[in-house]
């Protein structure tokens, strides 16, 4: 199987009404998370953001138990919250062409299947030749992109419509520096609770 190149019309990509995007960030002792939430692929701000911050140690990074470190923040964010009807993560929900699930299959199960959930992952994961590439921008790297809950193409077509000049999509940069800013600073409280 050869790696997909989506080069599709953006126009209508989605119908989707709410898209959550999450992501998470990790240090001593800590784990922070952010979700910003929007409308639209094409929304320039987001309709809401939602911070947490857990105090545990995150578990070892293996490859391919990505899962076992960002799962459990990425569930804090959405418990006691609406579900959204889209989830858009940074990693790959399926870990190969025979299904083998991912960050993005575990939370698409965890949360019974009801949400449909997009991987935009921007390091290809060893010998990836599933995912569909979505180039975006001047950028000649690809995010790569896989789905649970959607046809690949279609995620792929979200993607490449999220908002955005450059290759990474504004309101997913927006979670990442939300993440590591929640992670910055409960880090900075520990280290001086005065």
């Amino acid at each position: 199987m050869t790696s997909r190149q989506s080069t599709s019309d953006t126009s209508n990509a989605s119908e989707t009404r709410t898209i959550a995007i999450l992501d998470a960030a990790y240090g001593t002792g800590f784990a922070a998370g952010a979700c910003v939430l929007i409308d639209d692929v094409a929304s320039v701000a987001p309709l809401a953001t939602r911070l947490i911050v857990l105090a545990h140690e995150a578990a070892d990074y293996r490859p391919g138990e990505f899962y076992k470190r960002e799962l459990p923040v990425l569930l804090a964010l959405l418990d006691g919250s609406d579900a959204p009807d889209l989830i858009i993560i940074d990693g790959y929900v399926h870990l190969g062409a025979d299904g083998r699930p991912g960050l993005g299959a575990h939370l698409h199960a965890a949360l019974g299947g009801r949400v449909s959930v997009i991987g935009a992952a921007k390091t290809p994961f060893r010998g990836d030749d599933w995912s569909s590439s979505v180039l975006r921008g001047q950028s000649t790297r690809p995010l790569h992109v896989t789905a649970a809950g959607m046809e690949g193409g279609d995620a792929a077509r979200i993607v490449r419509s999220l908002h955005g000049a450059h290759r990474i999509p504004a309101m997913c940069k927006l979670a990442d520096k939300l993440a590591r800013e929640a992670l910055a600073d409960a880090s900075a409280k520990a280290a001086d609770p005065a």
